[in-house]
């Protein structure tokens, strides 16, 4: 039995005026794969310090991710000393950061990259570091900003729900103030449990780029599928918050890391595109696979993120068969399809159409994202996809035909966002 979920969504047009993030950002982070690891002597490698973020520059300048837009490397919590310094200013450890964070960001722009840096509103951060109270707000805003960081990562462990609502409008105020263009993701809504009533998501688009609504990613499948569950759960609350400069964040791509399989690193990768997510991996850039990089690297997946409509897509189909189907609407009158087992047996064979789908008559150009693989199918034509366990069939479907979106979209007005071009063919590859 089939299950089809319908979205009623109503666009928002608010968004910050900062002119930044307009597709999904992209780029590495550390906290996922690094934590809190400070122990420089004994793992030089591996700990938070000028050198770890100096080495994932130069992979991403040198290794062809930043060509194609990974251009952020973000730096998390535990980097700063444990107290402010003799003006009241924020300032970095300076045994594992004796250049400071200026000497890096110079590193970084040297590169063509982009710093980003962690606070948090509240008394501490969240690893225990000097926090920002009300009070400082204006201080640390100008302080980042002096320091030429470009993306500013906002968490709110040890503060109130009194405190985060004055909070997190004024650093988006005191960002702006600084004449700086400065990327601004909030953790707000995860601390008020990701939904209204409690989180107002017309007001964070119109104070953030990107908010994380959920709880952190682990280095799990389970984490995994549990982020995909909850997202796509309230798609309908979800969808109409997102759009071009401001995100929801399902948090971290933990490909290259240690607990996904490669159909689950497959997975993950798809469903965040779909998603229309933030791509920032947290993994060691020094060692990773090539069977992980060419995941990340994936031309078309990174295409379909970073549709320029970012129209946030849906889950469509819920099979009691473990197939899962989703759809998301992409400019030029295209689209992407994903086809997710939930099942952990065997490779699944499942039957349908594209009319089934909803879609329009006509025959459409269909690309495996991951095979680059083309066919040509009709609307009613039955066809057969073969789903590996915990995997993916991920399609750019394009066609002469218009989509329907109205059956998708009722009572919404996504499709006045519809580019009427014909020029259907398959993304432009980076």
């Amino acid at each position: 039995m089939r299950v089809t979920v319908t979205v009623h969504i109503n666009i928002q047009c608010g968004a910050l005026d900062n002119g930044l993030m307009l597709t999904p950002p992209m780029g590495w982070l550390a906290w996922e794969r690094y934590r809190c690891d400070i122990d420089c002597e004994n793992d030089p490698k591996n700990c938070i310090s000028e050198k770890l973020f100096m080495d994932m520059a130069d992979r991403l300048s040198e290794d062809g991710w930043k060509e194609l837009g990974y251009v952020y490397v973000n730096i998390d919590d535990c980097w700063s000393s444990m107290q402010r310094d003799k003006d009241g200013r924020l300032q970095a450890d300076p045994k594992r950061f004796p250049g400071g964070i200026k000497k890096l960001a110079n590193y970084l722009h040297e590169r063509d990259l982009k710093l980003g840096i962690y606070g948090d509103m509240g008394t501490h951060t969240c690893g225990g570091y000097p926090g920002t109270t009300l009070d400082k707000i204006e201080l640390d805003a100008q302080t980042f900003a002096d320091w030429e960081v470009d993306m500013f990562k906002f968490d709110g462990c040890y503060s109130n729900s009194t405190e985060q609502e004055k909070g997190y409008p004024l650093m988006s105020k005191a960002l702006n103030a600084t004449g700086r263009p400065i990327g601004y993701s909030c953790s707000w809504p995860a601390y008020q449990g990701g939904l209204p009533p409690k989180v107002n998501y017309t007001q964070l688009g119109e104070i953030c780029n990107l908010w994380r609504n959920y709880g952190d990613i682990e280095d799990s499948w389970d984490s995994v599928i549990a982020i995909v569950d909850w997202f796509f759960e309230n798609q309908e609350v979800l969808i109409p918050a997102a759009g071009p400069g401001r995100w929801n964040d399902p948090d971290m791509l933990i490909i290259g890391d240690f607990g996904l399989s490669l159909e689950q690193s497959r997975s993950q990768m798809a469903l965040w595109a779909i998603m229309a997510a933030p791509l920032f991996m947290s993994n060691d850039l020094r060692t990773l696979s090539s069977s992980a990089r060419a995941i990340l690297q994936n031309k078309m997946i990174i295409s379909i993120n970073q549709d320029p409509l970012g129209i946030q897509g849906q889950r469509i189909v819920k099979e009691k068969s473990g197939i899962q189907i989703f759809w998301r609407p992409l400019s030029k009158n295209t689209s992407a399809l994903l086809f997710f087992s939930r099942r952990s047996d065997m490779p699944y064979r499942y039957k349908t159409s594209l009319s089934k789908l909803n879609y329009t008559t006509g025959s459409y150009k269909v690309t495996d994202v991951y095979t680059y693989e083309t066919t040509v199918l009709k609307d009613s034509s039955e066809f057969v996809v073969s789903v590996n366990p915990s995997g993916v069939v991920m399609w750019y479907v394009s066609a002469p035909a218009k989509l329907n979106s109205r059956l998708y979209f009722r009572g919404g007005h996504v499709q006045d966002f519809a580019n009427e071009d014909n020029n259907n063919d398959i993304p432009y590859l980076l």
